[in-house]
C-alpha cells in the first residue's frame, strides 16, 4: 500500500497549490508507483479568518485538530497545513493529535540555516509578518527577520484577503509584490520568505531580485521526503499490506 499523507486545508487556493507541489516533488524523488496517497480535509475558511483576527488560537487549534481527526480516520500517517496564518495553532492541534504534524515554520528555518541566510524579509499577512511564527524559529538560529513597512503590510493584507485567497491575480498585484521584494533588498535582506501559500500565484524566483523561499513548497518537499525516509508505524497501513 502507498503511504498516506494529509493536507489540512485552510485557504482553498493555498491547499490546491500545495497538492500540486507534493506531486512535483514526488515525480523527482519517488518512483511513480511509490507516490503517496494524498487526502485533504477542510473546514470553511471564514471561520479560520475570524478566529485568527480575534487572536483566538484555541479555536484555530481545535479546527485544525478536527481535520487531523478526519484524516487519521482515512488512514493518513502524517499531516500538515500549508497555511502560514494559522501556524500558531499547529502546536495546539499537534499536542493531542492522533497523527504527527509536520511544522512548516521549523522546516523553513532549517532551509534558511542550511543556505546560511542572515537577514530575510517575509511576504504574508500581518499576522505572519508582524507576529512570531517565523521570528521565533529564525531568531534562535541567529537569522534576522525583517517585516514589511506598515504601508506594505496593509497592502499585503488587502491583496491576500481580498484577491489571492479567491484565486484572483492581477498585473498590479504582481508589480506590487515585486516592488516590496526590491524594498527588502534595499533594507539588507539576502532572501525573502513567501509566507503566504497563495504567493506563487503572483511571483516566481525568475522575476525576483532576491532568492525566494516558498514555505508551502518547502513543506511539500519535506512531506515527500517523509514518505521516502520514515518507516511505517508498527501496525499501520503499510505494515498490514
Amino acid at each position: 500500500m502507498n503511504r498516506r499523507v494529509g493536507i489540512v486545508a485552510v485557504s482553498p487556493e493555498g491547499a490546491a497549490l500545495c497538492y500540486r507541489q507534493i506531486f512535483r516533488h514526488a515525480s523527482r524523488l519517488l518512483d511513480p508507483d511509490e507516490h503517496p496517497v494524498v487526502c485533504l480535509h477542510n473546514l470553511p475558511l471564514a471561520g479560520y479568518v475570524r478566529a485568527v483576527r480575534a487572536g483566538d488560537w484555541e479555536t484555530v487549534g481545535s479546527r485544525l485538530r478536527e481535520s487531523a481527526d478526519v484524516l487519521a480516520s482515512c488512514g493518513v500517517e502524517v499531516c500538515f497545513t500549508p497555511d502560514n496564518a494559522v501556524q500558531h495553532g499547529v502546536h495546539l492541534a499537534a499536542a493531542t493529535s492522533p497523527i504527527p504534524w509536520l511544522n512548516m515554520t521549523e522546516l523553513v528555518a532549517k532551509a534558511l540555516e542550511a543556505d546560511t541566510r542572515q537577514t530575510v524579509g517575509v511576504i504574508g499577512t500581518s499576522v505572519v509578518t508582524k507576529g512570531s511564527a517565523y521570528q521565533t524559529h529564525l531568531g534562535m538560529l541567529g537569522i534576522k527577520v525583517v517585516a514589511p513597512s506598515d504601508e506594505d503590510a496593509a497592502a499585503l493584507d488587502e491583496l491576500i484577503y481580498g484577491e489571492l485567497t479567491f484565486g484572483r491575480v492581477t498585473p498590479e498585484a504582481r508589480r506590487s509584490i515585486l516592488a516590496m521584494i526590491d524594498r527588502f533588498a534595499g533594507r539588507g535582506c539576502d532572501a525573502v520568505i513567501l509566507g503566504c501559500s497563495e504567493a506563487p500565484l503572483v511571483v516566481t524566483s525568475d522575476e525576483s531580485t532576491l532568492p525566494l523561499y516558498d514555505a508551502s513548497d518547502i513543506l511539500a518537499e519535506c512531506a515527500v521526503r517523509w514518505v521516502l525516509e520514515t518507516p511505517p508505524a508498527e501496525g499501520g497501513p503499510q505494515s498490514e499490506a
